[in-house]
């Protein structure tokens, strides 16, 4: 059988994955698939980043295999190699293209557009790419949201609200779209802090110059707000979050934010923005399994050109659980310490070094612990009756009251909450803190015992 033969089931093969797949779907993960070469009943595809190969085999391989094996009627091994265009393969239609031509069967001719390579986006940071981010169970979804909107933006997913606890990867994942587009487009993209979007608006009323503002933030192609968070309370600058929000949408922009909670939690916040924003696509950004961390500490490591043992590697991913920028910022400890001393990190510097790193890590642990131990007691129950699956009437309400204090009381997420709680998703903590807080306004009662439990388990961690 020839080489040709196999590229022929290839193409046939892309053309029923085509037609089995949503069009964003498929355009974000085969538009840029290479066939390469045959082997003996197998073939390589090129792809264009290690993110993306991650991504082929782990979702789409199988599926690639079944549709080679309909179309050949024999088993082909499929595998992946990471590939640099040429500069004159750069200018050749797309895989899309190519299915198509191969669908109507006639010529298509496109004048090659040779497009000069952007410059660093002034406002974001290089290193923030999909290559740099690291994907597991816990980001998944929003990483593979992210690339279909960066290879699409204003198509689909629109708006994209990416939400989370504090450190999890959230400005990292935006700023990687952003910077995708930029390098890959001449879509104009803004990026820009809440804080920063404030000002900007209150300088424009100070000076006259409103005119300026809208035009700079209603005529761009990607708009990408950090932490709306900070926008609550702020009731003009919702206003004028708005209008804006409506402008871009109606021209089909692709707007992206991110937030510490979900839209339902923003307090003192424009329902009608609200309710825009939750008819888009959210993502909720989980703290790092005990792999994943593992992996993010090797692959930032290796970018700054730091050996670390995987003694160390382990010995930090299973002494930080909380965040992704609590193991960054561990892993700076050593390495400022490896340049600045000359020396190779050992497990025992490692050690003495991130002693003062982790003690303030499991301090913050123990906020949650406290509360639930302080709760429970408070109702004749112990921890584990809060963190286990009995739904009697005592122990749910005192599960309900233990969550609503620890999100009064810290500021985790929904989702590390729940994971304190025996592993509980964000949804049932939500439901238990609107809970409490739609029996407050029932029981006058319930707000003062909410109050002197919350000085209890102050005393009580004071005293540790």
């Amino acid at each position: 059988m020839t080489d040709l033969d196999y590229e022929g089931f290839w193409k046939e093969a892309l053309v029923q994955l085509q037609n089995d797949l949503r069009e964003e779907e498929f355009s974000g993960w085969f538009s840029e698939l290479k066939y390469l070469r045959a082997g003996n009943d197998s073939i390589v595809l090129g792809v264009p980043s290690s993110f993306h190969q991650k991504t082929v085999e782990s979702r789409y391989l199988d599926k690639i295999n079944l549709k080679l094996k309909a179309v050949s009627g024999r088993e082909i091994k499929v595998n992946t190699e990471i590939y640099k265009p040429t500069q004159e393969e750069k200018t050749k239609s797309t895989v899309v293209e190519q299915i198509q031509t191969l669908k109507e069967d006639t010529p298509v001719i496109k004048t090659p557009v040779i497009r000069e390579k952007r410059g660093k986006h002034p406002q974001m940071r290089d290193d923030f790419t999909f290559e740099r981010y690291i994907v597991g169970e816990n980001n998944n979804f929003a990483a593979n949201a992210a690339i279909a909107i960066s290879k699409n933006p204003g198509k689909a997913y629109n708006p994209f609200l990416i939400f989370g606890g504090v450190g999890q990867g959230k400005t990292h994942l935006m700023q990687a779209i952003g910077n995708f587009v930029h390098e890959n487009s001449d879509n104009k993209v803004i990026f820009v802090t809440s804080e920063d979007f404030l000002n900007e608006y209150l300088d424009g009323i100070a000076q006259g110059k409103m005119n300026v503002f809208k035009n700079k933030f209603r005529y761009t192609d990607v708009l990408l707000i950090d932490d709306i968070q900070f926008f609550q309370k702020k009731h003009g600058i919702q206003e004028e979050l708005f209008h804006t929000f409506n402008a871009l949408a109606n021209a089909k922009k692709q707007l992206v934010f991110t937030c510490d909670r979900p839209p339902s939690e923003l307090k003192e916040f424009s329902e009608r923005l609200i309710s825009r924003i939750e008819q888009g696509v959210r993502a909720d950004l989980a703290p790092p399994r005990y792999e994943e961390r593992c992996a993010i500490l090797k692959s930032t490591a290796k970018s700054r050109n730091i050996e670390i043992s995987d003694e160390i590697i382990n010995f930090i991913g299973e002494n930080i659980s909380s965040n992704v920028r609590d193991l960054v910022s561990a892993l700076n400890v050593l390495i400022a310490y490896t340049e600045l001393m000359g020396k190779p990190i050992t497990l025992e510097i490692a050690q003495q070094r991130l002693r003062d790193t982790f003690n303030a890590s499991r301090n913050t642990n123990l906020l949650m612990d406290n509360i639930i131990r302080v709760v429970a007691e408070n109702y004749g129950l112990t921890p584990n009756d809060l963190k286990g699956k009995k739904r009697t009437q005592n122990i749910t309400f005192a599960r309900h009251l233990a969550m609503y204090i620890g999100k009064e009381m810290t500021e985790y997420s929904l989702t590390e909450i729940g994971k304190d709680f025996g592993g509980r998703d964000h949804t049932t903590v939500m439901h238990s803190v609107e809970k409490i807080r739609n029996l407050l306004i029932t029981d006058p009662s319930l707000e003062s015992n909410i109050d002197k439990q919350i000085r209890a388990i102050k005393e009580f961690s004071a005293k540790l």
